[in-house]
């Protein structure tokens, strides 16, 4: 598990990813102390694991679902990379629950700069975007943001100079392709009212009776 919150950006030092699978090495430096092979590190949001270690760089495999519902294949060599360790028990909880597990991808279509902010505006799938609101969480390559927006299309999140500085955000353009994962607890609250579900024989009332045992017994906030 993840929380979102980049502990550094690495930069790619060679990749062999074709339609199928791969493999891929990145330099870094904060992400290696006490990692061992095996263990596993999001980079730009997909929890990859540790297949060997050098002094300055990991080496990680990549199997072809994940090449197929991700944008790692679009990466180049010395392309900047978001990394994060898997949450550590003593580890603090900053950001959301992320799982590593890419939902899709989606276009950046719009960059705009707003005082001391700047606007992503991102473009997706339906399925991705029918679990995205406004004030939600989403993760970005990996990056736990906020949504400000949601329209019919995209979406659209605002970035402090902290995120724009610590994370790959700045090698951004509008074209470039983003991972993105939902929000954990929104699919799993669409699977649970899913009409396609073994145990979903409920009217519309039932459905709203639920949500509001729901909020009061705090499962949902």
């Amino acid at each position: 598990m993840f929380t979102g919150i980049i502990e550094e950006t690495g930069s790619i030092s060679f990749l062999n990813l074709n339609e199928q699978s791969g493999s891929l090495c990145i330099n870094a430096k904060l992400v290696l102390e006490n990692t061992k092979p095996g263990d596993s590190i999001a980079v730009n949001g997909v929890c990859l694991t540790v297949t060997s270690l050098t002094e300055n760089s990991f080496t990680a495999d990549v199997m072809a679902e994940t090449v197929r519902k991700t944008s790692l294949c679009s990466l180049k060599k010395n392309n900047i990379v978001n990394l994060e360790r898997a949450l550590s028990a003593q580890g603090r909880f900053g950001g959301h629950i992320v799982t590593g597990h890419i939902d899709g991808t989606g276009k950046i279509t719009e960059i705009k700069k707003e005082q001391n902010a700047v606007w992503y505006y991102i473009s997706s799938s339906k399925e991705i975007l029918s679990l995205i609101v406004q004030k939600g969480s989403i993760c970005i390559d990996g990056i736990s943001l906020t949504v400000a927006k949601v329209l019919d299309s995209s979406f659209a999140v605002s970035i402090i100079p902290h995120t724009q500085k610590n994370t790959n955000l700045f090698t951004k353009k509008v074209g470039d392709s983003v991972n993105l994962e939902n929000d954990i607890l929104a699919k799993y609250v669409k699977k649970l009212l899913s009409p396609d579900s073994a145990d979903f024989h409920e009217t519309e009332t039932d459905t709203e009776n639920k949500l509001n045992e729901w909020l009061r017994e705090g499962v949902l906030r």
